[in-house]
């Protein structure tokens, strides 16, 4: 979570969220809408939907950034609800099994107590608050030039180096995400990531946006990876992942 508290995640809660009828959906609209602004088809049917029209209240309310909103295009305005809808997804963060327990702070920057006077304690996600690595890490290849799944049988070839543990197309159904064991010795977090990139000559390849496809914003332990849909994941090994 963003804000919340970081807590080990289990095979069984991860099965749970993949399979979860409002991820399936946030996944399936913000494709949806994506490919209709793209390809200039009708957008009434997004339009009337009611959680697009209460998210836009919300929005107006705003100060100042609420004028500057109403001024958007009706496709502008739904592709950021549909933005907002991807980060609303549950997420995990592969690299870290544990963050250290810190107190919640109130708005004055003291302690919150329970009701027996106690701090209040929770595992808030900080690089400095990281106790300890899981040995994994995970790369972001978005908006690909090509289908995802093609990149995903790169990494069966003979001879490629790392362990693969999970493997899934991301939400905008453009990107896929590779979740490894890291190469002992092959260096830190970013290393992996930049060697793993080479290795699938993926280094200068730029994707449908005109940008770089090697998301090189993940190279923190502590960055978010968005929970995808049970028909999006191409392969996972459960024990490794979750077990390693």
């Amino acid at each position: 979570m963003y804000w919340g508290s970081c807590e080990p995640c289990t095979a069984s809660v991860f099965s749970t969220l993949v399979r979860s009828g409002v991820v399936r959906w946030k996944i399936g609209m913000r494709q949806a809408v994506r490919q209709a602004v793209r390809t200039g088809q009708p957008l009434d049917q997004f339009t009337r939907n009611s959680d697009f029209q209460k998210w836009c209240i919300s929005q107006l309310s705003r100060p100042r950034a609420g004028e500057k909103f109403a001024q958007l295009a009706t496709a502008a305005k739904l592709l950021q609800w549909v933005d907002a809808l991807k980060d609303s997804l549950p997420d995990f963060i592969f690299t870290v099994s544990e963050f250290g327990l810190v107190p919640k702070l109130d708005k004055g920057g003291k302690p919150r107590k329970n009701a027996e006077g106690n701090p209040i304690l929770y595992r808030r996600r900080k690089q400095e608050n990281i106790r300890h690595l899981s040995g994994l890490f995970w790369s972001d290849y978005d908006h690909l030039p090509f289908d995802p799944r093609e990149l995903y049988e790169k990494t069966k070839a003979p001879g490629y180096p790392w362990k693969t543990r999970l493997v899934h197309l991301t939400s905008s159904g453009e990107g896929l995400r590779i979740v490894s064991e890291c190469i002992i010795g092959a260096g830190n977090n970013a290393d992996q990531i930049y060697l793993q990139a080479k290795e699938l000559a993926m280094l200068n390849v730029r994707g449908t946006t005109g940008k770089w496809v090697c998301d090189n914003s993940i190279i923190n332990a502590d960055k978010l990876s968005f929970c995808p849909r049970l028909e999006d994941i191409l392969m996972i090994d459960e024990d490794k992942l979750f077990n390693y």
